[in-house]
């Protein structure tokens, strides 16, 4: 059987590939998915991708598949690692860490000002596969980003830079990595302006390096062999999908609860009334990731901000055996329940953690309100993605829970929001899918959440 596109995810644990045909026409279809473990560790990515689509063979009943496309999304190999520094935090360092999540990256160091001995040694210690470097307006501050990437130059951290500060530093910096053999990328300063934020072209330089220096990844040489298209950040995967249906529905938020993390996905620019009390500028599109929020690794720190006994009382189950025998997908009534409630509080936390609130400041004119944070009162969609949410059979019950528990003063979505479920659990592929085809990809992600 030839197939148009084969899109593999190449997760920590599992590689899924899902089969797409009748790509070039108006009515792209989805036909199958196939799953392995991944492989990482062997030393060969490709030997899970194999097995993934041997999975896809067997259940679509076919002798042989072959593909006119693969591409890919990964978090395999530890996904994205990067390490960013900047000049102040409000300001040059929340622009590029924004950038950094936005396409897809964990963040293991953030640093604002110039590096210090400890910095640089625990730089050091995380290998990122990316550094990002920023700092001052244009035409601003020069010396600490010169500073910063001469002391990670010195240091000898052999991987690739992007700079993304001052668009006076670009000739030194240049000068700075030449003789290193570090891969430099210059792009747009991420801060150009005070209170203007420009991460868009940062992403996308991002990405670019991901996937020039994924295949240098343990266990990942080989995967050129099979995969010939784009390969992104899985969570980068998913804000690209998240644009695109923006693009076309309206301002929208993405809930991905997952087994270990909870990713929050907002495409919209807030309301008029709130932007004109706004303290600090924020992106069109922002996501935030919740590490201590996943419904199976990271389930039992879930069950203590709940409180254990509370949980108990309100489920009326033993929730001491659930823990202990907790499968990463829940078959058995009691276990669905139990995973049920974990998403909501999964998703209620990152709910209140990704918005911005209303805050009172008191001076010589009296009361005035200020905004902070990112802006969700114009939300018109909800979707949700990963495992918990495509998987359980209450999840718009979940979603619409989560809603109804509002603060006055966070900039919450109002309960009339329509709420949208990702039931073929392709949209971090479509994300991919959508770099070479963007209206399959579309068409295809209207079709998984029943969308006319």
């Amino acid at each position: 059987m030839k197939v148009n596109v084969l899109v593999a995810e190449i997760g920590s644990t599992t590689t899924v590939v899902n089969a797409f045909q009748d790509i070039h026409s108006p009515c792209p279809k989805f036909i199958g998915q196939g799953q392995a473990p991944t492989t990482v560790i062997e030393g060969d990515v490709n030997i899970g991708l194999q097995g993934a689509v041997e999975s896809l063979r067997n259940n679509l009943g076919v002798d042989k598949i072959e593909y006119d496309e693969m591409v890919a999304t990964s978090s395999a190999a530890g996904g994205l690692k990067m390490t960013v520094h900047g000049l102040v935090y409000d300001m040059t360092v929340r622009a590029a860490k924004e950038a950094a999540l936005g396409a897809g990256a964990i963040i293991h160091q953030i640093t604002a000002g110039k590096l210090k001995r400890t910095d640089i040694k625990k730089t050091i210690e995380i290998n990122p596969n990316i550094i990002l470097i920023a700092g001052g307006v244009d035409y601003g501050e020069r010396d600490t980003a010169i500073y910063n990437a001469e002391k990670i130059a010195e240091a000898g951290i052999k991987v690739p830079i992007i700079y993304a500060g001052n668009i006076e530093n670009q000739e030194e910096i240049k000068d700075i990595f030449y003789e290193t053999g570090n891969k430099l990328y210059i792009v747009e300063n991420v801060y150009p302006k005070i209170d203007q934020l420009n991460i868009e072209p940062t992403r996308k330089i991002i990405q670019d390096a991901f996937e020039e220096h994924i295949i240098h990844a343990p266990g990942m040489k080989k995967v050129r062999e099979m995969v010939n298209g784009p390969i992104i950040p899985t969570p980068g995967a998913v804000m690209e999908a998240s644009k695109l249906l923006e693009e076309a529905l309206g301002d929208l938020i993405t809930f991905d609860v997952g087994g270990a993390t909870t990713d929050l996905h907002s495409v919209t620019e807030g309301s008029e009334e709130i932007n004109r009390i706004l303290l600090n500028p924020e992106p069109l599109a922002k996501r935030t990731v919740e590490g201590d929020l996943g419904v199976y690794v990271n389930m039992r720190n879930i069950v203590e901000k709940i409180g254990e006994e509370k949980l108990q009382q309100e489920l009326q189950l033993n929730i001491e055996k659930l823990m202990e025998n907790h499968p990463p997908i829940p078959k058995t009534p009691e276990e669905i329940k139990f995973v049920g409630r974990l998403t909501l509080e999964a998703v209620l936390v990152a709910l209140e953690r990704h918005a911005g609130k209303l805050r009172h400041l008191y001076g010589p004119g009296g009361k005035t309100t200020v905004a902070e944070g990112k802006d969700l009162s114009n939300i018109k969609y909800v979707v949700g993605t990963g495992g918990a949410l495509t998987r359980l059979p209450n999840s718009i019950e979940i979603l619409r829970t989560a809603l109804k528990k509002n603060n006055r003063n966070l900039l919450l979505p109002t309960e009339e929001v329509r709420i949208l479920i990702d039931n073929h659990y392709i949209m971090a592929s479509l994300g991919v899918l959508s770099k070479r085809h963007p209206e399959a990809a579309l068409s295809l992600m209207k079709q998984s959440m029943g969308i006319n």
